[in-house]
């Protein structure tokens, strides 16, 4: 029984919306989300450049005008990228059944590997028309990336979607609607983690917060890959850890399987959130361990001092 919960505020998903006889024109959070993401991602970008101490010798990636530039690109390749990984990762059979669909994006469904994705192809291109250091980019988009997940994991509270399994710990959320409240073997109201908060917390807070003191305070710039390294890293544990907590992908789940493990074997599994987010760990610790044994034979990479 249902001890101790947190009702669900009354927040919606729209921002304000206006009604045109039959058209309902809303601004949502999570739009307003993707929107402040991109924009705090270009300022902590332009005041990164603005700090030629932090990058060493070599100096900044790219110069305050390119950066108009390489956040269109950005833009790009997260939008489409987080559409396509949505439809071939998740529900690939449907997508290709309906693939008029996969363009309807206000209907909902993003994915994060999917968008990662499609910014590596983005920063690649960019980089190799503007002749830009990949790596030092990268480094430079790493930094910039946490607040836009933060946003965005909040954007999916508000939305009441991906919300996490039944639990009684006393900060569980009774999310609302018929699938929120299917709890097997509960009666009464079922409290769910946030699984999204969690996200927020660790993705966007917590990681946000390391790599811009790794960044600003500590020289990690000046070692090219090694930020990016981190944010690969850190973003695939915090993601594989939240994959404790989160409501099972339905179409992963059977009688057999009620967790949703994409790869099992007998009792223990991998979801397909922690699949695709255990190569952006094994990928992100080995990176940060190139890119310091790279200063390390070239130490006058690293000899300008820390702002």
């Amino acid at each position: 029984m249902l001890t101790a919960a947190i009702p669900f505020p009354d927040i919606g998903p729209d921002i304000f919306a206006i009604e045109l006889g039959s058209l309902h024109l809303a601004l949502r959070w999570y739009a307003m989300a993707y929107i402040a993401g991109f924009i705090i991602a270009a300022w902590i970008c332009m005041r990164t450049i603005r700090k030629p101490a932090v990058w060493g010798i070599a100096g900044p990636p790219v110069s305050r005008s390119q950066i108009e530039d390489l956040v269109t690109w950005i833009v790009a390749g997260v939008i489409i990228g987080g559409r396509v990984g949505y439809t071939m990762f998740y529900q690939p059979e449907y997508y290709l059944q309906n693939p008029l669909e996969i363009l309807m994006v206000w209907q909902g469904g993003m994915s994060f590997h999917g968008g990662f994705i499609g910014v590596v192809i983005a920063a690649t291109a960019f980089c190799l028309r503007q002749k830009a250091p990949l790596l030092s980019t990268a480094d430079l988009l790493a930094l910039a990336a946490p607040p836009g997940l933060l946003l965005g994991r909040l954007a999916n509270f508000t939305n009441n979607e991906l919300w996490g399994r039944p639990t009684d710990m006393p900060w569980g959320v009774t999310f609302p609607g018929d699938a929120a409240q299917a709890c097997e073997g509960i009666a009464g109201l079922c409290a769910r983690h946030p699984s999204q908060l969690y996200e927020a917390l660790l993705e966007g807070v917590m990681l946000g917060t390391l790599l811009l003191v790794l960044g600003w305070r500590r020289g990690w710039l000046k070692s090219p890959g090694a930020i990016t390294g981190v944010f690969l890293a850190g973003y695939g544990l915090s993601r594989a850890f939240v994959e404790l907590f989160r409501q099972p992908d339905l179409q992963f789940v059977s009688l057999g399987n009620p967790v949703g493990y994409v790869l099992q074997i007998g009792d223990w599994g991998l979801t397909m959130g922690q699949i695709l987010s255990l190569p952006m760990v094994i990928v992100g610790m080995a990176l940060i361990w190139w890119s310091f044994q790279q200063v390390r034979h070239d130490p006058q990479a690293a000899s300008s001092t820390t702002a």
